[in-house]
């Protein structure tokens, strides 16, 4: 009766699993895991800066451009002069800003061009066009809202908004810290850089490790701080059955269990942990000694954690995101369940005899 009912199950067991491998006509290959396929396996995702981005050189501050905001003041050698007021010799213009055109206006000088000039470079520009107009004008050129070139900053960060690039924030490090730093935790955030129809990933652990990932900026740059997006599934005999995110860059299947917390002592098979993954051909190709494979394939991946190896294995065995791992039930747990089983269907019978006195 036990047999025909079937017993319940939170899976298949290791004998199911191994009766649909593509050596017993199933389409799925199962593999044990040994330090050969935990090389060959070992891939992690590769993040970094095109050559584009790195050899970009800092933003010099001395250039003027569009959205500059400038201070002007403007000396005549005269009492009654074409700016100033009777009895004063100096106009202050408080703020002009720089066009989208790279221009901007002064009274008497016309429209002249200050983007890509350096202050020193506008104020001989302003001075040669006034000459005309007075004599031996004096003209003082200044900043007065930083730069014009301006980034954007926005996801996991403190301060989202739009902020120049100014001397101290010429660099994504120093812009970050502009802005108030990540609000996640640094082993899982990642920073990403758009710069026009390019973009660039990093961790941002990286980019302290690593001095030369910390790039010039540029106007225009969109920083985008986001949460590592990659999971792994659990099911089966483990403590926690879920969809589990990463906590760090790489995740070994040792750490997964232990963010499931671990195996369940009286059910758990530790000779049965299987991953199950859509492997390319190009890792495919290598695990299984093979050349003719093309497209994804579907892995199975054994974990023994009761071989003398067996927990270095799992140690150096690399998860990926979208993998499940599975955990079988011991045969101690199905044995139980029939004892149970047994017993639960004895119970009402002897209840019955009770009542009627036989």
């Amino acid at each position: 009766m036990v047999a025909a009912c079937g017993l319940p199950q939170l899976g298949p067991n290791k004998r199911q699993i191994f009766a649909g491998s593509v050596q017993k006509q199933g389409d799925a290959f199962v593999v044990s895991v040994n330090d050969r396929v935990t090389r060959a396996t070992a891939v992690a995702p590769a993040f970094g800066f095109s050559s584009s981005f790195s050899s970009a050189g800092l933003v010099t501050s001395d250039i003027i451009r569009p959205g500059d905001v400038l201070g002007l003041t403007i000396w005549e050698n005269v009492d009654d002069g074409l700016l100033a007021n009777t009895g004063v010799n100096a106009t202050p213009i408080q703020e002009v800003q720089v066009d989208s055109a790279g221009f901007i206006f002064v009274p008497y000088a016309g429209s002249v061009r200050a983007s890509g000039n350096t202050p020193n470079e506008l104020r001989e520009l302003i001075t040669s066009r006034l000459r005309d107009q007075t004599p031996d004008p004096q003209v003082e050129v200044r900043r007065v809202a930083g730069d014009g070139s301006t980034v954007s900053l926005s996801g996991k960060i403190g301060g989202q908004g739009v902020y120049p690039i100014e001397r101290p924030t010429r660099t994504l490090s120093a812009m970050l810290a502009k802005a108030g730093g990540i609000t996640i935790e640094a082993s899982i955030a990642q920073i990403t850089v758009i710069r026009g129809d390019q973009r660039g990933k990093i961790w941002f652990q990286d980019l302290y490790d690593n001095p030369r990932l910390d790039i010039a900026l540029r106007p225009g740059d969109r920083i985008l701080v986001e949460e590592d997006s990659r999971s792994f599934t659990a099911l089966g005999a483990t403590s926690q059955q879920a969809r589990v995110p990463f906590k760090s860059q790489n995740l070994s299947a040792l750490e997964a269990l232990a963010q499931v917390g671990g195996l369940v002592a009286t059910s758990s098979d530790p000779t049965g942990v299987f991953v199950f993954r859509n492997e390319p051909a190009e890792i495919a190709n290598p695990v299984l000694g093979r050349k003719d494979l093309q497209g994804a394939q579907r892995m199975v991946y054994v974990l023994n954690l009761k071989e003398p190896n067996g927990l270095f294995h799992a140690r150096d065995f690399v998860i990926r995101d979208g993998d499940t791992i599975y955990v079988t039930e011991a045969p101690y747990a199905q044995w139980t369940k029939t004892i149970s089983l047994i017993a639960g269907s004895l119970t009402p019978v002897a209840s019955v005899q009770t009542l009627t006195g036989g």
